[in-house]
């Protein structure tokens, strides 16, 4: 059975996706001000090889744990809400399945607690 990685299409559409939620996090008066003053190529970087490990991919995130990135921000559950839902809409915007888009999501929570520091 192939990965969620692999459904996805592996590494350049783990980039695609992560350029279109980028795009939408800049616009996004929820979410902005969290990025400003943030280098946006090392975050994609990092972002990028995060999905990528909790989709099945390569282990290749060396960032910091989850926990310690997102300390001292004050994060609430609406901001994670708001990340969701636009990692979602860059999901379909880019044609992946419901289903894709629901595993994804779905993983992605799993580290909700530690994001959120709770």
């Amino acid at each position: 059975m192939s990965t969620l990685y692999d459904k996805l299409g592996g590494q350049p559409a783990i980039e695609q996706i992560v350029d279109e939620l980028h795009k939408r996090i800049a616009t996004d008066s929820i979410l902005n001000h969290f990025f400003a003053g943030t280098d946006m190529a090392k975050q994609r970087n990092h972002l990028v090889a995060f999905l990528s490990e909790i989709f099945e991919g390569p282990k290749q995130y060396a960032g910091r744990p989850m926990d310690k990135t997102h300390a001292g921000m004050n994060l609430q559950q609406q901001h994670f809400d708001e990340i969701a839902k636009l990692l979602s809409e860059s999901m379909a915007a880019r044609g992946e399945s419901p289903e894709d888009t629901k595993a994804a999501l779905e993983r992605v929570s799993n580290f909700k607690g530690a994001i959120l520091n709770k």
